[in-house]
């Protein structure tokens, strides 16, 4: 696949696919990022200071929204800056882009983050597809139109 660095600097950058692995590894980067995130500045603020105060129903349902809200802003908004990437895609080298490699809107990195819903319905099958596709994309990949692809410049496993 080719894209272009700028549209001033018109010459071909040849990019790869991101591997199963790296996506895997960022994606488990990502989750202790925001597991940290949440114990330590959200919880606190929304009132839940022990664990027996979520091993109720209602605190189990109030740390699922939590989880869920702080997971899709991070992923969303990452991934459709300006870096194309969130902190655990960065320190891995990859980065999301859509099929003819232009950023993501706010809108599409949230369409492609609610898509992760049907690959954790799959049993996480629609994950394990990135290490089978042609274009390493999962089933949420598939279903937003997007990429995964390793950086220009560093080096691909």
């Amino acid at each position: 696949m080719q894209f272009y660095l700028s549209e001033e600097d018109r010459s071909p950058v040849v990019v790869e696919y991101a591997s199963f692995w790296k996506r895997l590894a960022a994606f488990f980067l990502d989750t202790l990022l925001i597991s940290l995130f949440i114990s330590i500045f959200v919880l606190p603020l929304v009132g839940i200071r022990q664990v027996p105060e979520i091993t109720d129903l209602e605190g189990r349902m109030k740390l699922q929204g939590i989880v869920f809200l702080v997971a899709w802003l991070y992923f969303a908004s990452f991934e459709s800056s300006a870096r194309q990437a969130t902190w655990g895609k960065q320190v891995f080298g990859i980065f999301v882009t859509d099929t003819q490699g232009h950023r993501l809107s706010f809108a599409r990195a949230s369409g492609r983050y609610l898509g992760k819903i049907l690959s954790n319905l799959t049993l996480l099958i629609g994950y394990l597809m990135a290490a089978f596709t042609e274009r390493r994309q999962a089933l949420h990949d598939k279903v937003a139109g997007t990429l995964v692809l390793q950086h220009p410049g560093k080096p691909a496993s």
